[in-house]
């Protein structure tokens, strides 16, 4: 996947005062640079367990400022007429002005006293965030692809036929019941009914386990040891939820599971708070090992906009965001079960009459006064000054501001524009966002989003703040207008407007109370709340698997994403989960869900960080005194660089220094050393010894170090290893590239897959093989439970050795397991692929009024799938012959020389990598058939046997003509002939590169070869003897 970093997008409205237009504006003038510089200022924090999380993983929050800003500012908006009116409004509004500017001065001069921190290219960035400008996440080009693309439209006008539906598995970090859970289980529910088949595997058991099987079956619970005896292959994609299901992800970063889509949903915060403080600590290694991890997905999948900013240093240019609402109603909702309004208002020093407007400011730039904040105060100056003074009966108004950080002196400035307004004690507080976020908003009676950021989605507070049926006054920003109509569900005021916000403010307040039109339109918001973004966040998923997935031909597709309906949330499956204390805590503003277990799991691997549990000191990291520094590197580097130089010195010298010549006894000790040494280099594996004298041999064919775990061990099975780099060390493995060079080139052994190994096994085979049985068996058939139980492998044994004579084949995985590995009704029919025909009459030359589709009958019977079967020794080789044969035709016909990477066959690109491997892997049930041969099914559980299509059967149904010996002899050396000869019917000619060439002219010229060699040998006899009759035998003199 090409890297595509994410851009970084500011839209400058300096000077858009009424009409909020936006001009977007590019910061490196071409529009995109990193987030990692800016990762500091998009701290999104929502309460006070974010405020903890944070500390208790040590981040380092070093506060970025920028340099004086030029703002232009305004005069009055209605000229300069409005200074003839009453002197006290003049002085009131002069007031509000200088309070604000004064409020604006001593923000730059508290921003300017504070040291930057942040590299140059940040600074630049920095110094382009002004006024009026908002911070936007721009996916890069090929993640936009992946969410906006055209999905299975062109596969749709296609005709295909599938016989099975398509396969997800999907993998859980935890199954507790949260909204983490609801949210997926929503989704999975409705991609059902869209025809996806699901098969669940969790990291960790839990109590939404019966909830997952209802849905989609058992669930697999993956334990430590056995986090890759999954076979991934067999779903046409993976999907990840959680940093916790990375062990899980590990397997799928090797070969062969690769090439399997994988989907990763990434929900936490604490990796994000972490990746400062690897950067500080120099530990390049540890981000490098996330960053591939991050880049084996095809896509990294978040819920919110600031994710994919503060996890920028990882982008591979695969990040995508859906949105989702359900953690902020999840969290109102739990929130509200356990605390009461009343309560609250009197733990934070208000009165059970007073009506608290909360004003939220922006969740960017969380560690500064921005001037976010300064505008905002600015916007607010008229509402304070009438409601602010104000006393009605039983109880007053009062303003709580909610943004930025309670410890960073932001509170002290509030308090400092409220004297300069004559605003009494107490009217005017402020709060961060790291402290109890749920409570502020639960206390609150109206709600007043007063952020110039304009956001890209819908603001998760706001969500929250609704649901706990806040009524909402809010700019009028596009997103929010696409959930909320005005005067419903909310207010809308024009953005920057002072006196819009005082007209929108005005139809909640009656009598110094909320309005019957403000509870109306808090019913309205919390209702719309309940269901908000369900079908966006459903339909984004959808559309996401048309455009990642494969979709084999033999699957169907997909439906319509139209054919989903209105969606909700699957509440009524969690409604008692809500009401239980502290669920609150953990699903409160996605930093604190899930455990941050498996972050720290891997730092410890990488570098040993402890924290310390100090409640005092939790920001404090330390590493563990017994893991070396980087000074301990560094001696133990020089010592080694010493002593290296010491052994070249001293080796040196004693090539200079005469020696003693040795007795003949340490010479004949060295002799013995040294051919004891070359026995143990030459002695045989143990598995090797264990299968001298067995009759029968199964090569296990594999291709990359995901399949060893799925590999038996034991005298029966010797592995075969397609890539000579991933060939297990420790074992005496066959490396069927050595023995082949043709499986070098990785597109002819991504083609043939399983028969490339037999190839090389058939090469030379009396070099390897020497057997009377031979079987082969797909490293697969172990991850789909098929594979030979201990009952049945000696059940093979022992009927192998009584019946020793006839043509036999014995097979143990039957089609349909194959095709109905999940359940399907449908199973494979045998001539489900209908490429077979052409290949069959290009093989043979027919022409096209004769026949070319061998008969297979559908008797009930069983057919081999996998290349998991056994037969003697030389029924192989004449197989190998038949197969070398079909698959050369099969490349004639569907191989294009412009286009390596092409495949007629294939209707995907996953199929198009392993072109022929479904033609190829049923051909054995077409040679075995029609050559005669005799076809038992032997139960791998039990281990008895049953014979399939009975000889009888098949008389007029054999095509036996075709499959003669001597016919395909004679072919063979005709190829070999042409081979020889360098007579190639085209470029690229596979057959020659597939094994052996033989044939009568071959035999004749290494015979005249022999004879020649032999001839010379004789006359150089006769040469050396005549001479010496001729001249007589000289002695050499000593010496000489």
């Amino acid at each position: 996947m090409v890297r595509n970093s994410l851009s970084l997008e500011i839209d400058d409205n300096g000077g858009a005062g009424r009409d909020g237009n936006h001009n977007a504006t590019n910061v490196a003038g071409n529009g995109e640079m990193s987030f990692h510089s800016v990762r500091d200022r998009l701290r999104l924090k929502r309460n006070s367990s974010d405020r903890r999380d944070r500390s208790h993983s040590g981040l380092d929050r070093t506060s970025l400022r920028t340099r004086p800003h030029h703002i232009g500012r305004s005069l009055n908006r209605k000229g300069l007429l409005s200074l003839l009116k009453p002197r006290g409004t003049c002085l009131l509004y002069f007031l509000v002005a200088f309070t604000v500017c004064a409020f604006v001065m001593s923000s730059l001069l508290l921003q300017n006293s504070i040291t930057w921190q942040g590299n140059v290219k940040g600074g630049q960035v920095r110094s382009r965030i002004g006024l009026g400008s908002t911070l936007k996440y721009v996916p890069g080009g090929i993640a936009k692809t992946l969410i906006e693309g055209e999905g299975l439209d062109p596969l749709r006008s296609e005709i295909r036929i599938g016989v099975r539906p398509p396969r997800l598995a999907l993998i859980l970090g935890n199954m507790k019941k949260d909204p983490r859970t609801l949210m997926l289980v929503t989704v999975m529910k409705n991609l059902q009914k869209l025809g996806y088949v699901f098969k669940v595997f969790a990291v960790e058991n839990g109590e939404a386990r019966l909830l997952w099987e209802q849905l989609a079956g058992h669930v697999k619970v993956l334990v430590a040891d056995q986090l890759g005896h999954a076979d991934w292959t067999i779903f046409e994609g993976v999907i990840a939820d959680s940093l916790e299901a990375k062990e899980a992800i590990s397997s799928l970063m090797q070969e062969p599971f690769r090439s399997v889509p994988l989907i990763w949903i990434v929900h936490e915060y604490i990796l994000a708070n972490r990746l400062p403080v690897y950067q500080n600590m120099g530990q390049s290694s540890l981000i490098s090992h996330w960053k591939s991890a991050f880049a084996r997905a095809n896509v990294v999948v978040f819920p919110q906009f600031t994710l994919p900013m503060l996890h920028s240093v990882l982008d591979d240019g695969n990040f995508v965001v859906i949105p989702e609402s359900v953690v902020d109603v999840w969290a109102a909702e739990s929130y509200s079960e356990s605390h009461t309004k009343q309560n609250l208002r009197e733990s934070n020093g208000f009165g059970e009459d007073d009506l608290i407007i909360v004003v939220l400011g922006s969740s960017f730039f969380y560690n500064e006064l921005s001037w976010d904040n300064a505008v905002a105060m600015h916007m607010l100056g008229p509402l304070l000054t009438r409601y602010g003074r104000r006393k009605d009966t039983g109880g007053s108004f009062k303003f709580v501001f909610l943004y930025g950080n309670s410890t960073e002196g932001q509170s002290d400035a509030v308090q400092e524009v409220a004297s300069r307004l004559g605003l009494t004690q107490g009217t005017v507080r402020h709060f961060g966002l790291n402290e109890d976020v749920n409570s502020i908003l639960l206390m609150a009676d109206i709600l007043v989003y007063a952020s110039s950021q304009e956001e890209q989605i819908f603001p998760p507070l706001i969500v929250r703040a609704m649901s706990f049926g806040i009524p909402i006054i809010t700019p009028d920003f596009p997103v929010i207008k696409n959930y909320m109509a005005d005067g419903v569900h909310g207010i809308f005021f024009q953005r920057n407007d002072p006196d819009a916000l005082l007209k929108a403010f005005s139809p909640l307040i009656s009598d110094g109370r909320l309005s019957k039109l403000a509870q109306t339109i808090a019913s309205s918001g919390r209702l719309l709340t309940k269901n908000m973004m369900a079908t966006e966040c459903i339909t984004g998923y959808a559309r996401l698997l048309e455009n990642i997935l494969h979709f084999p031909s033999d699957t169907f597709l997909p439906g319509s994403i139209s054919q989903l309906q209105v969606a909700a949330w699957e509440w009524s499956l969690f409604r008692s989960e809500i009401g239980k204390p502290k669920s609150f805590v953990q699903d409160s503003a996605y930093a604190s869900i899930g455990r941050p277990g498996m972050v720290f799991q891997v730092e410890e691997k990488f570098m040993g960080v402890v924290e310390s549990t100090n409640p005092v000191d939790n920001n404090t990291i330390f590493l563990s005194d017994e893991l070396p520094s980087k000074l301990d590197w560094d001696v133990l580097e020089e010592i080694e660089g010493a002593e290296e130089y010491e052994k070249v010195e001293s080796e040196e010298l004693e090539d200079r220094m005469e020696r003693d010549v040795e007795d003949w006894e340490e010479i004949y000790r060295n002799a013995r050393k040294s051919e004891k040494l070359k026995f143990e280099v030459n002695e045989r594996d143990e598995g090797e010894l264990e299968r001298t004298g067995q009759p029968l041999c199964i090569y296990e064919i594999y291709d990359g170090a995901g399949a060893w775990p799925f590999l038996h061990h034991g005298s029966l099975y010797r592995g075969l290893s397609l890539s000579s780099k991933d060939r297990r060390l420790s074992s005496d493995d066959v490396d069927a590239a050595d023995r082949l060079p043709l499986l070098n080139d990785t597109h002819y052994r991504d083609i043939l897959c399983e028969i490339g190994g037999m190839f090389s096994v058939a090469n030379k085979v009396d070099s390897i093989h020497m057997r009377p049985w031979i079987g082969f068996q797909s490293w697969r058939a172990a991850g789909r439970k098929v594979s030979l139980s201990t009952k049945a492998e000696g059940s093979l044994e022992n009927i192998i050795q009584q019946d020793t004579k006839g043509e036999i084949v014995y097979f143990w995985t039957k089609l349909d397991i194959d095709g109905d590995a999940l359940g399907s009704k449908n199973a494979l029919t045998f001539w489900s692929m209908t490429t077979f025909e052409d290949a069959f009459r290009h093989m043979y030359d027919l022409p096209e009024h004769i026949e070319a589709l061998p008969p297979m009958p559908e008797d009930g019977h069983h057919w081999s799938s996998l290349h998991n079967w056994v037969m003697p020794t030389p029924s192989f080789l004449e197989f190998v012959m038949f197969s070398r044969m079909f698959s050369e035709s099969l490349d004639a016909l569907h191989n294009n020389p412009n286009d390596s990477k092409s495949c007629s066959l294939a209707s995907s690109q996953l199929e198009r990598k392993h072109c022929y491997c479904r033609v190829l892997e049923l051909l054995v049930n077409v040679w075995a058939y029609h050559s005669g041969r005799k076809m038992v099914y032997i139960n791998p559980r039990d281990g008895s046997l049953e014979e399939q299509h009975p000889l009888a059967q098949r008389r007029g149904l054999m095509w036996a003509k075709y499959f003669n010996f001597t016919l395909l002899k004679s072919m063979d050396e005709d190829l070999a002939e042409a081979a020889d000869d360098n007579d190639h019917p085209r470029e690229r000619w596979l057959w020659p590169l597939t094994g052996e060439v033989h044939w009568k002219g071959v035999y004749e010229r290494e015979r005249e070869e022999r004879y020649r060699l032999k001839m010379d040998k004789k006359r150089k006899t006769k040469e050396k003897l005549y001479d010496r009759i001729k001249n007589g035998y000289k002695q050499k003199s000593l010496g000489g």
